[in-house]
């Protein structure tokens, strides 16, 4: 009897021979996890056995990549993974653990009840704390603020994340919520932003995250982004990405000149209406993006040159304003849906 699919999807995984990242099709089962270089792909690239394995997340064994996570065999065989988002990480590393400890047990995988809680555990939940601080609403507000001739947009102060844990009910005191402050940042949930909260990171005390008004932070999969007062032109290049993120995580792309298929990570932004595209196995430096405001985004069937290239399913298309065609591939259809319909609402109130 073939062992249930859990989760499937891209992720970007280091090699095991060579110290290179690449975005490879993820197939997580009862027994193991299966990567392979296309999805289409009949044979697995090479696959990691569960049993006996254990789990680290997150893993910062790599100062410049955040949001991996680490499986390690029970020959001691290191894997290292990378999502493109906080929740996307989550997701994978819940279901993995979930699936190690089944097998550890002898039993069959089930998912846990979705059903909300009506308390909070009294045993602290950084990645659901975590979703309470973004909340637009009544989380931590994202500001723009200016240090030392920079402008630091989408990011809030140490102390403010301390009031707000305070003022929530999550925290006691002030050295209690440091505490669970510093547990954020060390999970990779927070990140250091300007010199002096880099600092307090860097030298790994027991609360490296500092109650200063002068200490910057912002959210790990947030529209944070640092400029300063070099030239007009390049504060307006960055207006691009004064938005929310609506939505994010890898889909394919049709090139434009070659008209071959890559993975890339596309991050949604709502005001101004943009959707920037990276190569997701590098850094945070975009390769273009598509300007969104009056565009028109629908299901495609058919697409020139993708069978060529083994691409069918999922398939859905953006034309522009200006009459650009772009071309993308969804992992499901669900995902295709998801992604049509915040394109559509982006491309419709947003500039």
């Amino acid at each position: 009897m073939e062992p249930e699919q859990i989760r499937e999807g891209y992720l970007v995984k280091k090699g095991t021979l060579l110290n290179s990242w690449r975005a490879v099709w993820v197939v997580l089962s009862e027994d193991g996890v299966e990567f392979y270089k296309k999805k289409t792909d009949r044979s697995p690239k090479g696959m990691i056995p569960l049993k006996g394995a254990t789990l680290i997340s997150p893993c910062q064994d790599f100062s410049k990549r955040m949001l991996v996570f680490k499986v390690t065999t029970e020959n001691k065989q290191d894997h290292f993974f990378q999502a493109s988002h906080v929740e996307e990480r989550e997701l994978w590393v819940k279901d993995i653990k979930r699936a190690i400890t089944c097998l550890q047990g002898g039993k069959k995988f089930a998912r846990k009840s979705t059903r909300r809680s009506i308390r909070l555990p009294e045993t602290v939940n950084l990645a659901q704390l975590y979703t309470l601080m973004k909340n637009q609403d009544d989380g931590v507000k994202e500001l723009k603020l200016e240090q030392d001739n920079r402008v630091f947009n989408h990011c809030f102060t140490g102390a403010t994340v301390v009031d707000w844990l305070i003022s929530k009910e999550k925290a006691r005191n002030r050295p209690e919520a440091l505490m669970l402050a510093t547990g954020l940042l060390n999970e990779g949930f927070l990140q250091p932003a300007g010199d002096l909260s880099k600092e307090g990171a860097e030298q790994a005390q027991e609360t490296a995250f500092l109650d200063d008004t002068n200490a910057l932070y912002y959210f790990a999969d947030s529209g944070f982004f640092c400029e300063g007062y070099s030239s007009d032109e390049d504060v307006l290049v960055k207006e691009e990405f004064r938005g929310n993120i609506v939505k994010q995580g890898c889909l394919l792309k049709q090139g434009h000149r070659r008209k071959n298929w890559k993975v890339r990570k596309f991050v949604l932004r709502d005001d101004p209406a943009f959707m920037h595209y990276y190569d997701p196995s590098k850094g945070d430096d975009p390769l273009g993006s598509v300007h969104l405001r009056g565009a028109v985004v629908s299901a495609a069937e058919y697409v020139p040159d993708a069978k060529k290239y083994d691409i069918d399913g999922n398939l859905f298309e953006i034309i522009t304003s200006d009459e650009i065609h772009y071309f993308f591939q969804a992992a499901t259809a669900e995902e295709r849906k998801e992604w049509i319909k915040a394109i559509q609402t982006v491309s419709n109130t947003g500039k």
